[in-house]
């Protein structure tokens, strides 16, 4: 599918996950050079903050139709991808309907930058697939990367002068991917929230990734025969454009709604950089105790880190827990119960580093306490809620309720 336009150079984003705090920079950026430019994004640009979970997307999906031309899926908020608008937008090599085994999405698009036809396709690692959760991807799946994208090439390749790659599988797999393709010219590397930019050069393909949460953008560029690529951070514009003044408000209004303050951090929270390994620590041990759970098992990536104060705000709150994931009991799949080790071991390998109470899981447990993403996602399925919140154990754990005068507007 060809796109209109003629381009001089493509600006990636990646990760945004509606960080927008500070998010005129990126906003007046693309709008200023989207008029020359391809803008893509590399998945994720949905869920990770309060802007999402009070609009439930509506600023995310004005962002893109408004500024961008291209999307690449990410694991985060994937049934986006699918609303009208957005699917027009998403391209992607390796998805397919299990019904029909066609691809859920355009496999690329074809454009001309700086004289040349390129061709923009998008793939997403098969571990970063496997983390939507079972609900959402039901009647999907994945398929390798590489030979997705071998195939396409063999299909296209006497149409088109380049190959863009936007990929949302991790900086370590597009190296691989890199090497297993040499055939592209440019991998734009998105999900892996490294410190690792780029661009990195893997014999003539370049791997290049920009600055997570709405705080910088990779840029390419056909240069003599090859390519070109930089990372940068985003400008601060000198005011708003015009055209983006409605948006821009209706950020700020969120923003102000986020600030509404909930309670007092207790130590040793306040202050600080959140240390989400010691808060679920905390929480997994308060649980299993406060709830009288055999035992308690919560995954890592359930929370996220941020700079707290002396007062806990509803923005922190969702920051810290942006899921807004339900605690519920739940089975332990068949032939874990008598070996809790390879439970433990299976889940670290799929969802990262676990916190558990009791430490260790005793033999022969039927059930645990988690979240419905682990529960639905990778144990047997949830037996009952237990009636609360992730986000009203984290609350409860950090943090002093203010007298009932001061926590108003309709906080809980």
């Amino acid at each position: 599918m060809t796109a209109t336009g003629r381009f001089e150079r493509i600006i990636a984003t990646t990760d945004v996950h509606s960080a927008f705090d500070d998010a005129l920079p990126m906003l007046a950026y693309l709008h200023t050079m989207r008029h020359d430019s391809l803008v893509v994004d590399c998945g994720d640009f949905f869920e990770g903050t309060g802007y999402y979970r009070l609009g439930k997307g509506a600023i995310e999906r004005e962002i893109v139709t408004t500024l961008y031309d291209v999307l690449a899926p990410g694991n985060h908020g994937w049934p986006h991808y699918f609303e009208p608008g957005l699917r027009e937008m998403t391209v992607c090599a390796n998805v397919v309907d299990d019904a029909t085994g066609r691809p859920l999405f355009d496999r690329l698009r074809v454009v001309e930058v700086h004289g040349r036809r390129v061709a923009v396709t998008a793939v997403i690692g098969v571990s970063a697939f496997h983390t939507v959760p079972a609900v959402q991807r039901a009647g999907h799946h994945v398929t390798d990367p590489v030979t997705a994208l071998r195939e396409l090439m063999l299909e296209h390749h006497h149409h088109v002068d380049s190959w863009i790659v936007l990929s949302h599988s991790g900086f370590d797999e597009d190296l691989k991917l890199a090497e297993a393709c040499p055939f592209v010219d440019v991998i734009f590397a998105g999900h892996c929230h490294s410190d690792t930019y780029g661009p990195v050069h893997v014999g003539d393909t370049l791997v290049v990734k920009g600055r997570e949460l709405a705080a910088g953008y990779a840029a390419a560029e056909p240069v003599g025969s090859g390519w070109a690529a930089r990372t940068a951070v985003f400008p601060t514009p000198p005011d708003v454009p015009n055209d983006l003044a409605a948006l821009d408000e209706r950020v700020s209004s969120t923003c102000r709604m986020l600030a509404t303050p909930l309670g007092t951090l207790d130590e040793p929270y306040r202050d600080t950089v959140l240390d989400r390994r010691q808060l679920l620590q905390d929480i997994t041990a308060r649980l299993h105790t406060g709830l009288g759970a055999d035992a308690v098992l919560l995954n890592e990536t359930a929370l996220r880190s941020t700079r707290l104060g002396d007062v806990l705000t509803l923005g922190d709150l969702l920051a810290i827990e942006p899921f807004d994931n339900q605690l519920v009991h739940a089975y332990l799949p068949n032939g874990y119960a008598e070996d809790p080790d390879s439970l433990l071991k299976h889940l670290t390998q799929q969802t990262g580093p676990l916190a558990l109470a009791p430490r260790p899981l005793p033999q022969g447990i039927r059930s645990v306490l988690t979240t419905d993403y682990l529960a639905d996602t990778y144990l047997g399925g949830r037996t009952h809620q237990a009636g609360l919140r992730l986000g009203e154990a984290v609350r409860g754990t950090i943090a002093t309720p203010l007298p009932r005068s001061e926590n108003k507007d309709g906080a809980r």
